[in-house]
């Protein structure tokens, strides 16, 4: 198979990059990214030998590159993870997010369907979606994949957008499409603009830690490793024109969050105990902030069989461990020098 993987060289597609090239050596993996600012390319240097991996500089928003390519290589699978995913970002941009989220989306969509449609049999188009299209919970209850939609933020409503998008060929073309809405991700390789790598900078950095509002806010978190093999299941095995929800079962407020994030620094820093704490400052709160995500995954898990397999704290002890024996990664993320990695890798071959 050929599979085009779009994102590739973010944090969720890097993890899903990694998966597939190694467990299935028979594939072609395709890397498409436009190495924005949460692309990097350092993050899968251990695959640059591989002979079944291959990257490639593009932007999915150019249409006419998004249908050559098609063309020169005939996928037989889209995993579809590249998008702007940045809430403040899209407050501050909400343009941007149209065009990456729901333009970029259709010129992919189109150019699939232009390919597959005399032969989709063996085809698949699988795009990756958030839990935020479902708007905000209560102190009760859990998303599903009935759900209905309810995006508060323009990065949730472009995301909503594209996952319409797909429906709609799906039953207008008969486009063989799965798509999947994830909770929160942590773990390795995370861009540091988002909550636990920027608490982990921080603290180490013993700069103040800025927490939204009282930090009341729940979410759900899903370990990245997790969520890579639950896109591996859903590909192979989802059933066409379906959604799965993936979530971690770990339900914690931000606060208690940065909390337990404090306390595990602390003792691998060698710090005194509660002196991270004191670092916890409050901001303003987000605009449209929604107060609760909670994922339920019973139908991933009682029909593809996924489940979890990290509890938080593991996970998180995991997670910090990585950032602190990898402070080379994370002062070339947060210098901006990781972006000139390309240039050296691959314009000067």
């Amino acid at each position: 198979m050929k599979i085009l993987i779009t994102g590739g060289a973010g944090f969720i597609g890097s993890h899903t990059i990694r998966l597939f090239v190694n467990k299935y050596p028979q594939y072609q993996i395709f890397n498409l990214d436009s190495l924005t600012y949460a692309g990097n390319l350092e993050n899968l240097q251990d695959l640059e030998t591989k002979t079944n991996y291959t990257f490639i500089k593009g932007d999915i928003t150019d249409q006419p590159f998004i249908e050559n390519l098609f063309k020169k290589h005939s996928f037989d699978g889209i995993i579809h993870l590249a998008a702007e995913s940045h809430v403040d970002r899209s407050i501050e941009n909400p343009m941007q997010f149209v065009l990456t989220n729901v333009i970029g989306t259709v010129n992919l969509l189109n150019a699939a369907q232009q390919q597959w449609a005399k032969d989709s049999e063996g085809k698949r188009f699988y795009h990756i979606s958030t839990d935020e299209v479902y708007g905000s919970l209560g102190k009760e209850g859990y998303f599903t994949e009935e759900t209905s939609y309810d995006p508060r933020s323009p990065y949730s409503a472009s995301k909503a957008s594209s996952d319409h998008f797909v429906r709609a060929y799906y039953h207008t073309y008969k486009l063989p499409v799965v798509l999947s809405n994830c909770s929160n991700n942590y773990g390795s390789h995370q861009f540091p603009e988002k909550l636990i790598p920027l608490c982990i900078h921080n603290i180490k950095n013993s700069h103040p830690i800025p927490v939204y509002g009282k930090g009341e806010n729940i979410r759900d978190w899903l370990w990245v490793e997790d969520h890579a093999r639950a896109i591996d299941t859903i590909f192979h095995n989802g059933k066409i024109g379906e959604t799965y929800n993936i979530g971690g079962q770990n339900e914690w407020t931000n606060i208690d969050l940065v909390k337990l994030l404090c306390g595990i620094m602390d003792r691998k820093l060698h710090r005194k105990s509660g002196t991270s704490e004191k670092l916890i400052t409050f901001v303003t709160d987000r605009k449209g902030h929604d107060l609760r995500y909670a994922i339920d995954s019973s139908k991933l898990q009682n029909e593809l069989h996924w489940k979890p397999s990290l509890q938080f704290e593991e996970g998180l002890e995991k997670t910090v461990g990585w950032y602190l024996e990898n402070e080379d990664w994370l002062n070339k993320v947060t210098s901006g020098e990781y972006r000139t990695y390309y240039e050296k890798q691959y314009t000067t071959r």
